[in-house]
This record gives structure tokens, C-alpha cells and sequence, in this order.
């Protein structure tokens, strides 16, 4: 069962063995605290959970706290965690367990993995196994959403939740605090925007982005890489850099597949989202790079994304400037003045 479906369900009996299992540890917080309301109820539950480390849990310690009701609740709720030496160590016994499972305690096994191919795995139905997959691209960003609305009551705009993302990473725990000091940022306002997002997160570093932009627009590329390294001498970090720069890349990439398709420029550039104050220097910085350079910022964007991510032994700062550089070169395809 996907995680986010299991903390949308509420009530039902519990089952005596669960398996959380996925790389996203903020995910998994959140479901290990839903069972434990679910198992334990929302009151004083301090008499019925134990946790235990997996690299130290033993099959009959675990079994004996299963087998003894607590004192003033309903069942006992055994977790361990890192569970994979406990389960590589006991895997006979969790198997016999999960045929003839006792009433008086729930198991939770928290793991990394679970393989399919695992006798585990199959004695286990669906609903006991909940996985906490890492969310990626809209899922994410929808989540963001319905988080900033379900825990704050307030509307996190679409621009906001992109730029959010760009400037923090794909970290749900993150993302999840800075929502929250988002929402105490805007006070009685219902709405967060880009704009608070950058003044809160970004500490203007879009702003700064703009006015790297501005400067490749206008062909400086002197002036751009001069502010790109005050960036880098205030102590910005490189992926956070990148984030922004992605923000406004990949918006100009949308507005000219817009444009080709028939829709005028500047329509093309309000539709994804730049400010009308910002109209005519995203336009001039649209004709500057061409259409050859814009069908080419994706890739640009991802090949930086991955040599910032190790894949390059290039330092950090080469590759932005790199990229700077790349943006800020004369339109090949503009028309060369005229010799005399």
C-alpha cells in the first residue's frame, strides 16, 4: 500500500504484523506515528510501545513483549528499526509468526527494502506492507499543496510551490518545515506566493537570478559571471543556485514551445508565470538565446544538476559559470553586422 493512501485512511483493526519500507524517512515518520494512534489510540500511550534497534533486536525479546499485554492499554506495539540484520537474522521465525500472529501486540518491521521475491513478502498481504516512496515532479508539488492547506490553512500557489521546490530539493521533511515557517511568515494572509517564498527561502535569490538574466540578455557575460560569484562568496550553496536558475530556465523553455505553437511571445511568457514588470527583459533574453539554445535547456539544466551531484569532476563553481558562459555568447544565429 502506497503511503500516502494509508495516512488518508482512518480507523479499521489493526493488523498484527506491518512493514514500512522506502527511502523517504519523512514519510516513514509520519506512518510510524498514524500506527501508533491507530494501535494505541490518541491518548497516554506511554505503557505500550518499545522500539529497538534492528543490528541489536533479538527473535525471543521481540516475541515475549508480542505475548505480554501492557499495563492500562490495549495491545502492546513493538517496533524495529533498520530492520534488515533483524530480518536476515530471524527470517524462520517471522515466518512461522505471520501463520499464527498473537492478538495482544502489533510488530512493525521499519526496512529499507522489502523484495517481492521473499517468502516475507508473500505471507504478508498488501495492506501490512506500506511503502514510502520518495515523491518526484507533480506528486511532490501536489503534496506540498495539500500539506501548506491541511496543516496550516493556507493556499500555496502554483508559482510558489515550483519555486519551493527548485530552492529546497525533493527533501519532504525540508519542504515540510519550510511551509511551516512560511505560513507563520504571512500571518492572517490565506495565500503564499513566489514572492514570499523568495524572501523567506530564497533570501532573493531569485531576485539575484533576474539579475544574472538580465546581464546574459543583454550579452555581459563579464557582469553575470561577477554576480554569480558574489553569490558563490556569500556562501549560496551550488544546488540551491541551481534550483533558482531552474525556476526561471525552465519557464522560458515552456514559453517558447508556447510561442512556436502559435501563441504571441508575450502571452507565451505570462501564461508561465513571469511578472508583468519582467515581461520585456525575459523577451529580450528569449531572442538573445535563439531557439536552438532554448530547445537545449533542459538538457543543460540536467547535465549540471548531475555534475553537481558527482557525475562531473568539474568543481561546482565551473560548471554554473560554465553554464553562464554557455548563455551568455552571442546568438549564433543573429545576423552579423556588415563589414566596412
Amino acid at each position: 500500500m502506497d503511503s500516502l493512501t494509508f495516512l488518508e485512511q482512518t480507523g479499521g483493526e489493526p493488523r498484527p504484523v506491518y512493514v514500512v519500507h522506502g527511502e523517504e524517512d519523512f514519510l516513514k515518520r509520519q506512518v510510524l506515528a498514524a500506527l501508533r494512534v491507530r494501535i494505541l489510540g490518541a491518548g497516554d500511550d506511554s505503557f505500550g510501545p518499545s522500539t529497538h534497534a534492528g543490528d541489536k533486536a533479538v527473535w525471543r525479546d521481540i516475541h515475549s513483549e508480542l505475548q505480554t499485554l501492557p499495563f492500562l492499554s490495549p495491545r502492546r506495539l513493538v517496533v524495529v528499526e533498520n530492520a534488515e540484520p533483524f530480518v536476515s537474522a530471524h527470517r524462520p521465525q517471522l515466518e512461522k509468526y505471520l501463520a499464527a500472529p498473537v492478538r495482544s501486540g502489533v510488530l512493525v518491521l521499519e526496512v529499507k527494502n522489502w523484495l517481492a521475491t521473499t517468502k516475507l513478502y508473500k505471507l504478508l498481504d498488501g495492506p501490512s506492507a506500506i511503502a514510502c516512496k520518495a515523491l518526484t515532479g507533480q506528486k511532490l508539488a501536489e503534496w506540498c499543496r495539500q500539506w501548506a492547506s491541511g496543516q496550516h490553512k493556507k493556499q500555496l500557489l502554483v508559482a510558489a510551490t515550483q519555486l519551493l521546490v527548485d530552492l529546497v530539493g525533493p527533501d519532504m521533511g525540508l519542504l515540510a518545515q519550510e511551509i511551516a515557517k512560511l505560513a507563520v511568515y504571512v500571518g492572517e494572509a490565506a495565500r503564499i506566493g513566489p514572492e514570499d517564498v523568495d524572501r523567506l527561502v530564497g533570501n532573493n535569490r531569485a531576485e539575484n537570478t533576474f539579475k544574472i538574466f538580465d546581464l546574459i540578455g543583454k550579452g555581459d557575460e563579464a557582469r553575470a559571471l561577477a554576480l554569480l560569484d558574489r553569490q558563490f562568496g556569500q556562501g549560496e550553496d551550488p544546488l540551491r543556485l541551481l534550483g533558482a536558475f531552474g525556476w526561471q530556465l525552465r519557464r522560458l523553455a515552456q514559453a517558447a514551445r508556447l510561442s512556436a505553437g502559435g501563441t504571441p511571445l508575450v502571452s507565451a511568457l505570462e501564461q508561465v508565470g513571469f511578472p508583468p514588470f519582467k515581461l520585456r527583459d525575459c523577451e529580450q533574453l528569449m531572442r538573445h538565446l535563439g531557439r536552438r539554445r532554448l530547445e537545449r535547456l533542459y538538457d543543460w539544466l540536467i547535465e549540471v544538476d548531475l555534475g553537481l551531484k558527482g557525475a562531473s569532476q568539474l568543481p561546482p563553481r565551473t560548471l554554473l559559470e560554465r553554464l553562464v558562459v554557455r548563455l551568455a555568447l552571442p546568438n549564433p544565429a543573429a545576423p552579423r553586422p556588415a563589414r566596412r
